[in-house]
């Protein structure tokens, strides 16, 4: 499959998926093959109690197609999005690039999506019971100084049908997007939606997601927006504009363009933000880790930087159905 263009491949897995695993009683057949059940794997973190730590970054099932079909491959958690309040298309084809090299991809996808509205009908008629991350942006022609609004309306789309809310301002798709990661912006932003949760019954968790690519004075200002408007955690990391360090050919890269790049290459940086952050936030504050997650080995150190969670991506694209499998036996062998 790695011979065909990669979104025609990415939409030719989901036809498959939900040709093959529209019938719950396939898959729950799929779910005793794939799922690795033990105390040991479980985890509570923000309130929420998840059956291993192992979960789908948001980007792969941005429209909530696949909740069903991915619950029954083993995932901990499914992140759905990154969805916007009206559909947009995402950026001009070709967006998304492998490089088999370096276990890595690059995409510049531009929060291409149907809208929160076609999600929320989606996850309305689901039947596994996965915990479900909403992952949420702006639309691409929406000001940074109304981003606020974008991001409350896809909050509140999204509230009765979701266990938890990712603020996304952090892809480097979307023009001018990673401005809001400034303190004052994302001050504001942060405590318009914590204003939200006050008028809700149930609460429900809001986590941030960053960049691997900040500054020491960048980091040292989320963490300080982090204690003030006392978000539930914190996502570390999507992608990077770095293409420091690849094995792929330089003209090779020239030729594919700009994007955010992740896989293998970020794992270092990843890694290195959330042990940032534990030191900084204490010990109970919840972080989810992701990127370069591909083994057992991976997600380990991660979890021993100080990630409570961890996420795969394109670990998933090139190891296949089986890696939250292999990772989960992994993390019992070694005990966790």
């Amino acid at each position: 499959m790695f011979q065909f263009n990669p979104e025609s491949v990415h939409r030719f897995a989901v036809w498959i998926l939900k040709i093959f695993l529209w019938a719950r009683w396939v898959q729950f057949i799929i779910s005793k093959i794939f799922e690795v059940k033990s105390p040991e794997l479980e985890r509570e973190v923000f309130g929420i109690k998840f059956p291993n730590p192992i979960g789908l970054a948001a980007g792969f099932d941005k429209d909530a197609e696949l909740v069903d079909p991915l619950s029954a491959l083993g995932f901990g958690f499914i992140e759905i999005g990154t969805l916007t309040p009206k559909p947009q298309p995402g950026n001009e084809k070709p967006r998304l690039f492998r490089l088999p090299r370096d276990k890595a991809l690059i995409n510049r996808m531009g929060f291409n999506n149907e809208g929160v509205a076609r999600a929320v009908e989606r996850l309305k008629k689901r039947n596994s019971k996965v915990i479900i991350g909403g992952n949420i942006g702006k639309n691409k022609n929406t000001p940074n100084d109304l981003a606020y609004q974008d991001y409350e309306y896809c909050f509140e789309a999204l509230y009765d049908v979701v266990d938890y809310f990712v603020v996304n301002v952090s892809s480097p798709n979307t023009p001018d997007l990673r401005a809001l990661q400034e303190k004052e912006p994302l001050t504001h932003l942060l405590n318009r939606l914590k204003e939200r949760l006050k008028t809700k019954e149930e609460a429900k968790p809001l986590l941030l997601k960053i960049a691997p690519d900040l500054t020491g004075g960048q980091v040292d200002d989320i963490i300080e927006v982090i204690k003030e408007t006392r978000i539930d955690g914190v996502i570390a990391t999507n992608t990077t504009m770095s293409r420091e360090g690849l094995l792929t050919d330089r003209h090779i890269m020239e030729r594919m363009g700009g994007g955010g790049l992740s896989g293998k290459p970020v794992e270092s940086m990843s890694t290195e933000l959330i042990r940032q952050l534990r030191e900084q936030l204490g010990k109970n504050f919840p972080i989810i880790g992701v990127g370069g997650v591909f083994t057992s080995e991976d997600a380990r150190m991660k979890l021993e930087a100080g990630a409570d969670l961890v996420q795969v991506y394109t670990g998933f694209i090139y190891e296949g159905p089986s890696i939250v499998k292999n990772i989960n036996q992994g993390l019992l062998k070694r005990s966790i």
